[in-house]
């Protein structure tokens, strides 16, 4: 990397050696790591064509859609957090900002990953969506909710594939504009490039609002038409925010590790991640137990469907063990302070964190699948097939971040709050 004139001036820390892996690392690594989570990806989805482990194509869509929305999950909660930083000109977050911007910087992709599911279920007329299947068109609910999935006077779901394609779009432009302006300032070291991100966050971060919450009323809680929640988008933005900061802290972690960073990232940090983990792991379970107790108070049966769908064959067990590893275990470990500071329990706590954030997804979207024939499940002899689309999923994000990290400087080095970055102290 060619150091310009004006980088003789920065702190110790932000010597090249340390802000910087070798060149061309993660190339052959992430290439690898991104082939096989293609190749399983797709092979999730063809072993449902085929009906392997006695499984449904249903299935093998759900299992892919799991994958593709914690993706997509993660990759949303990263920018807007990059967004809410620009915004509150937080000096702390100058040192960590760049790996934010890196998860960031897949979102359009993880966007693409959704296609398949949106390919399939219109050309098979329904798998997931029942809306789209011709046996549900008359229904007298779907009938009053057809403008927003179909548009008005069609079949075909016109409304609902423009709103993917504005999700897309407006998602590209953003993270470009941002991305851009955030390599500009490493080259320049201007602080115009940061004035121009603040302006650009204050009408964008509404809008990110609002896509990530249809989104996820789309390819969510679209998949039981009936069922509706006034929650749901920001149930979904707890579990992306929840998610995004964990696999931060576990990008950071690993950087530790091989080295790098030293003195740039410190235990300080961490605390500060550590207490965003925290905040949203409270705040992810509230929004979920104020959804329950809505639906269980009203006791409407649109409503009362999403928990008696999860209730039976084996999914009450799994929401248990939600409540438990999503909120409890989180809430109890990560309030000590002493936790937050420590690498390797910081460490585990990411990927158990990460895990969690799964298996969310997995509950919301799984039990749909046989959800009109229950007893067509094929039970733990279709868990291969799941194992197997969503890793693919996983496996194709964490290869592009191999290459994505290794790519440049691992902090925005011309950031104009670098200083308060380097120095950053908790004194709470």
């Amino acid at each position: 990397m060619t150091t310009a004139p004006h980088d003789i001036h920065l702190p110790a820390a932000l010597r090249g050696e340390n802000i910087n892996l070798a060149a061309g690392s993660g190339k052959g690594l992430g290439t690898g790591v991104l082939f096989v989570g293609l190749v399983l990806a797709l092979a999730g989805l063809g072993l449902g064509f085929a009906g392997m482990f006695g499984a449904s194509l249903a299935h093998a869509v759900a299992a892919y859609l799991v994958g593709a929305m914690s993706v997509l999950a993660v990759c949303l909660g990263a920018t807007i957090f990059i967004m809410i930083f620009h915004l509150l000109n937080a000096g702390w977050t100058a040192t960590v900002r760049r790996q934010f911007e890196n998860i960031m910087s897949f979102l359009p992709y993880a966007w693409l990953m959704l296609a398949p599911v949106l390919i399939l279920e219109i050309a098979k007329d329904g798998v997931l969506f029942h809306w789209l299947h011709a046996d549900f068109q008359n229904d007298y609910l779907l009938i009053k909710k057809a403008p927003y999935f179909f548009g008005v006077g069609t079949e075909f779901p016109y409304f609902f594939v423009l709103r993917y394609l504005f999700y897309g779009a407006f998602w590209f432009f953003v993270t470009r504009r941002l991305l851009n302006w955030s390599y500009e300032q490493d080259r320049t070291g201007s602080v115009e490039p940061t004035a121009k991100s603040r302006l650009m966050c204050a009408w964008a971060l509404p809008l990110t609002a609002l896509t990530t919450a249809f989104v996820a009323f789309d390819f969510l809680m679209a998949l039981d038409f009936k069922f509706f929640s006034t929650m749901w988008g920001v149930y979904y933005f707890a579990g992306a925010a929840f998610s995004s900061i964990a696999t931060v802290s576990l990008i950071l972690n690993l950087l530790l590790r091989k080295g790098k960073l030293q003195g740039v990232v410190t235990t300080e940090h961490f605390h500060d991640l550590g207490k965003l983990q925290f905040s949203f792991t409270v705040f992810w379970a509230y929004i979920a137990f104020s959804q329950y107790f809505l639906i269980w108070y009203a006791n409407i049966p649109e409503e009362t469907s999403f928990l008696l769908h999860r209730k039976d064959w084996g999914w009450k067990a799994l929401g248990v063990f939600l409540i438990v590893g999503h909120f409890v275990a989180p809430f109890l470990i990560i309030l000590s302070r002493h936790i937050k500071k420590n690498l390797t329990l910081m460490l585990v706590m990411s990927l158990w964190c990460l895990f969690a954030h799964v298996l969310d997804i997995f509950w919301i979207v799984r039990p749909m699948a046989y959800a009109e024939n229950p007893a067509e499940s094929p039970g733990w002899g279709g868990a291969p097939l799941d194992v197997i689309a969503i890793l693919g999923c996983i496996l194709i994000f964490v290869g592009y971040l191999i290459q994505k990290v290794a790519s440049g400087p691992l902090v925005a080095v011309h950031d104009p709050y670098m200083h308060e970055g380097l120095e950053h102290k908790n004194y709470v």
